[in-house]
């Protein structure tokens, strides 16, 4: 069966819905695989991976990263951040810096044997990554943009709990063309 569970209440999908969202629910299924993959190769949890990946985004940017920061990001408790860290550090991903402003606190840093690692793991799939993002024609990618952010928009409120908002007509289910 590939359509969606619905109800009576649920709006049916159309073939293009259906196809549009079977592509992003592949692309979603291959991104988790690819990020698992990463982290057995870096011999890193989930967690820790994602742990290093805030950091070194952090890091790259010349944003300070706490402990704190990293715990919001992963969701989890101080504590168990705690254990994540320390995982972190052991295996060399990540140093503990004194924070520059606050002598009670320390900053997280990702180490060069992270970012090599990273580098050699990854630099392959960016490198087609990028290339198919390139090959996205001009004139697509405005509507590209705009799909990834509307549904972006969608996941993030139904994961914050907040209200559905009214779908406007140009983008109810079935119309093919948007109104003007």
């Amino acid at each position: 069966m590939d359509q969606p569970a619905s109800t009576p209440e649920m709006t049916a999908y159309g073939p293009a819905e259906r196809e549009l969202l079977r592509a992003l629910r592949d692309f979603v299924a291959s991104d988790e695989a690819a990020r698992r993959a990463t982290g057995r190769r870096m011999d890193l949890g989930v967690s820790d991976l994602r742990a290093t990946r805030f950091v070194m985004t952090a890091c790259s940017r010349g944003e300070p990263v706490t402990p704190r920061d990293v715990a919001r990001h992963l969701g989890l408790t101080t504590a168990a951040t705690t254990t994540v860290l320390d995982r972190l550090v052991e295996a060399g991903h990540v140093e503990r810096r004194p924070h520059p402003t606050d002598g009670r606190s320390k900053v997280l840093v990702v180490t060069d044997h992270a970012r090599n690692e990273a580098h050699d793991l990854l630099a392959d799939m960016h490198e087609e990554m990028r290339a198919v993002a390139a090959a996205v024609p001009a004139d697509a990618r405005p509507a590209l943009l705009t799909f990834f952010a509307d549904l972006t928009d969608v996941m993030r409120r139904h994961a914050s709990g907040q209200q559905a908002r009214a779908v406007p007509e140009a983008h109810a289910p079935g119309s093919s063309t948007p109104n003007p």
